[in-house]
C-alpha cells in the first residue's frame, strides 16, 4: 500500500489527486479498471440528480415547520414572565412568523392574494381547494396576518397532531383537530376559520385534472349552519404543479386505505406562480339545509377551478407565469 502511495507522486509526470485515488483504490480492492466503473457511477449520478431533487425538495416545507415550530419553542423561553401579564403573549411570535413565511411565498411562488373584499369583517368558513400540502392556506393565512392584521384559524387532520414537536405551533396558531364542535365554538368567538373538505384523500389522490374529492361530505355546510356563518370558497391556481404526488398509482392508495395516513410520496417542490382567488360568500340562509348548503359550495369551488386554472394543468406553464408581467383579472 505504501508503494501504491509512493508511486503517485513519484516519476517524472505525477498524477492528478483524481487519478492517484483511483489507483489506491484499485490496489485496496483488487479490481482492474475500477476508474471505468467510478466513471459510470458519476455519470448515474449527474443523470439522477434532477430526478432525486425532485423528491427531496418537498422536504424542505418539512424543515420549516420545524424551523418554525422551535421559534416559537424558543420565543416561549425568552417570554415566561411576561405571559403573566399580557393577554396574548404570542401576538410577537405570530407575526414574526407570518412575515418569514409571507417572504418565502413572494420569493419561491410570486404567491398573490385577490379578492381580499369577499373576506367578511366578521366571523367566516373559509373553504379550500386542497392541493398536495396546505402551503396555499399557510400562505393565506401570512398574509392575512401581515397585511390585515387578522388571524386565520384552521383545521388540520388529526395524524397532524401526532406528529412530533409541532403541538405547540400548531395551538399558537389556533390550529384545531376539527371535531364540529370546537368548529362551532371558534366561529361564534368572532375567528375566520379555514377548512378543507376534500381532506387528505383529495390531498394525495386529486391530480392535474383539479377533480374536487369531496365525496358526500357535508360536515362542514353543518358547521356554518350552526353558527350562522357565510361560506367563503377559495381557490389557489397551479397548487397542484408546485408538488405533486404518486396517488395515481394503486398501491399506494391501497395502502393508504388501509392505514389511513398519508404514506404517498411527493415530488417537485417547484417555483410556479401560486395565486389565490377568494370567491364571492355564500350567506347564511336559515332554511337551506347541510347537503344543499354543501352542494352550493361545491359548485362555487368548482366555477373557481374552471375560471382561474387551465386544465390539465401544466408545470412548465406554471413556471412560465411567474414571467408574466400583467396580473390575472380577479
Amino acid at each position: 500500500m505504501t508503494g501504491g502511495n509512493d508511486s503517485c507522486i513519484a516519476g517524472p509526470v505525477p498524477m492528478s489527486y483524481l487519478t492517484c485515488l483511483t489507483y489506491i483504490l484499485q490496489e485496496w480492492t483488487g479490481v482492474e479498471h475500477i476508474g471505468d466503473y467510478l466513471s459510470y457511477v458519476f455519470y448515474l449520478v449527474w443523470v439522477l440528480f434532477p430526478l432525486t431533487l425532485v423528491f427531496i425538495l418537498p422536504g424542505v416545507l418539512l424543515i420549516l415547520f420545524y424551523a418554525s415550530a422551535l421559534f416559537v419553542h424558543i420565543y416561549k423561553r425568552k417570554n415566561e414572565l411576561k405571559e403573566a401579564y399580557s393577554c396574548d403573549v404570542w401576538v410577537g411570535a405570530r407575526e414574526m412568523l407570518a412575515t418569514l413565511w409571507d417572504g418565502h411565498g413572494r420569493i419561491w411562488h410570486g404567491y398573490e392574494l385577490h379578492g381580499v373584499e369577499n373576506i367578511p369583517e366578521g366571523p367566516g368558513l373559509l373553504v379550500f381547494y386542497h392541493g398536495a400540502t396546505p402551503v396555499d392556506c399557510i400562505y393565506f393565512m401570512a398574509r392575512l396576518l401581515t397585511t390585515m392584521k387578522r388571524q386565520c384559524h384552521a383545521v388540520a387532520d388529526n395524524f397532524v397532531f401526532r406528529v412530533p414537536g409541532l403541538k405547540l405551533l400548531l395551538d399558537v396558531h389556533g390550529i384545531i383537530p376539527g371535531p364540529r364542535e370546537a368548529c362551532v365554538s371558534t366561529l361564534k368567538k368572532g375567528h375566520l376559520l379555514a377548512i378543507y373538505p376534500g381532506g387528505v384523500r383529495e390531498a394525495l389522490f386529486s391530480d392535474e385534472m383539479y377533480t374536487i374529492l369531496w365525496g358526500n361530505r357535508k360536515g362542514f355546510a353543518q358547521v356554518a349552519i350552526d353558527a350562522k356563518v357565510p361560506i367563503i370558497p377559495m381557490f389557489t391556481q397551479n397548487v397542484r404543479e408546485g408538488i405533486r404526488t404518486l396517488g395515481g398509482l394503486k398501491i399506494f392508495r391501497s395502502l393508504y386505505e388501509r392505514v389511513r395516513l398519508p404514506v404517498v410520496p411527493l415530488y417537485g417542490g417547484f417555483p410556479v406562480k401560486l395565486r389565490t382567488f377568494i370567491g364571492e360568500p355564500i350567506p347564511y340562509e336559515p332554511n337551506m339545509t347541510a347537503e344543499e348548503l354543501a352542494a352550493k359550495t361545491k359548485a362555487a369551488m368548482q366555477a373557481l377551478i374552471e375560471k382561474h386554472q387551465k386544465i390539465p394543468g401544466n408545470i412548465f406553464r406554471a413556471l412560465m407565469e411567474r414571467f408574466q408581467t400583467e396580473k390575472k383579472d380577479d
